[in-house]
């Protein structure tokens, strides 16, 4: 009894193996769907990013943080496009591997900071919120004191 369920089980898990393999076949081809890419090419940047401020192992009273970006050889652009170019894009602003804003400003307030020690990360993306490759990032940690 227990080998006929096993058989059955057998076959039943080959066919819905199969069919989901003929499905995946079908669906891959030139069907109604977007085209898939299996590795997209991005452009590569000529930006240049520093954080001005704050800088890195500063002491700050806090709770709000003051962001001083410069970004050369490149600009910020408002809008969003897939049409990519290697010198334009925004800026994505991370507190402590958290997004705290997407902006298209050099300068910014950061409020509500806890004491203790952070990492701030900014990073220069295309215009499709996308990173560049090689990534156009930097880092500093800071102190918010108590």
């Amino acid at each position: 009894m227990i080998q006929g369920r096993t058989d059955r089980w057998m076959k039943t898990g080959a066919g819905a193996v199969l069919a989901a393999l003929v499905l995946a076949a079908c669906s891959s081809g030139g069907g109604s769907g977007a085209p898939r890419t299996t590795s997209p090419v991005r452009p590569k940047s000529t930006a240049r990013l520093a954080i001005v401020q704050p800088t890195n192992g500063e002491e700050l009273a806090g709770p709000s943080v003051e962001l001083e970006v410069s970004l050369e050889g490149a600009k910020i652009v408002p809008t969003t496009t897939t049409r990519l170019t290697a010198d334009t894009g925004h800026l994505h602003v991370y507190l402590d591997d958290s997004l705290v804003s997407m902006t298209f400003g050099l300068d910014q307030q950061i409020p509500g900071i806890a004491p203790g020690q952070h990492v701030l990360r900014v990073e220069f993306v295309a215009a499709d919120h996308v990173p560049f490759t090689p990534r156009v990032f930097q880092s500093v940690i800071f102190e918010v004191k108590p």
